[in-house]
């Protein structure tokens, strides 16, 4: 008989100024959720928000999900670019305990494979407490393909697990055929894993 796998709380935050007031509809909120939702064996609680691109207020919502509603994961989309409104990795890196460069590069690494101007990306990866935060790309098409990799580029989701392991969160259980979760041998749960 197998234990119960952990509960996950995940924090997902749109960034957009378009968006938040209405102009369009959001659509990276319900890309994360199915992307989640069919990635992870483990249950969910999806913790959404739907911002503008303003730096303090980007930041404030980050330490909200983390400090108060104890987020394990924080994922935003939107604001990674050039343009004068894009502050998402500013605000990222003002409530960072620690930065995981290793995130941002293998990210822009797997956008090189479909467009030139990954390079304009500015994603950052932070952790702050016990929680991972990770900046996506604004596309429903490019969060899927950041996250789960392709034939040429592992995805970074690969090594979620294994980092919130590390910060002390919970253990998270990945669909294999969606994404597979890597991890050291020895830190195997019970020594028995399908990651």
């Amino acid at each position: 008989m197998s234990e119960a796998l952990d509960a996950v709380r995940i924090g997902i935050v749109s960034i957009s100024d378009r968006a938040s007031s209405g102009v369009y509809e959001d659509k990276g909120l319900p890309a994360l959720k199915d992307w989640f939702s069919s990635a992870l064996q483990n249950p969910i609680e999806f913790l959404p928000r739907l911002i503008p691109d303003e730096r303090a207020q980007i930041s404030a919502t980050l330490r909200e999900l983390v400090d108060q509603a104890h987020c394990d994961l924080v994922l935003t989309t939107g604001g990674t670019g050039p343009a004068p409104r894009d502050v998402t990795p500013e605000a990222t890196l003002d409530v960072a305990d620690k930065q995981m460069p290793g995130f941002g590069e293998q990210m822009r690494q797997i956008s090189l494979h479909f467009v030139p101007t990954a390079i304009l990306s500015r994603q950052v990866a932070v952790i702050r407490g016990k929680a991972l935060i990770i900046n996506l790309p604004g596309q429903p098409k490019a969060i899927a393909e950041t996250l789960a990799g392709h034939a040429n580029a592992q995805g970074i989701f690969a090594a979620v697990p294994y980092c919130i392991d590390l910060i002390g969160g919970p253990y998270i259980e990945t669909r294999d055929e969606v994404c597979k979760a890597f991890r050291p041998k020895s830190a195997l749960k019970n020594n028995n894993s399908n990651c």
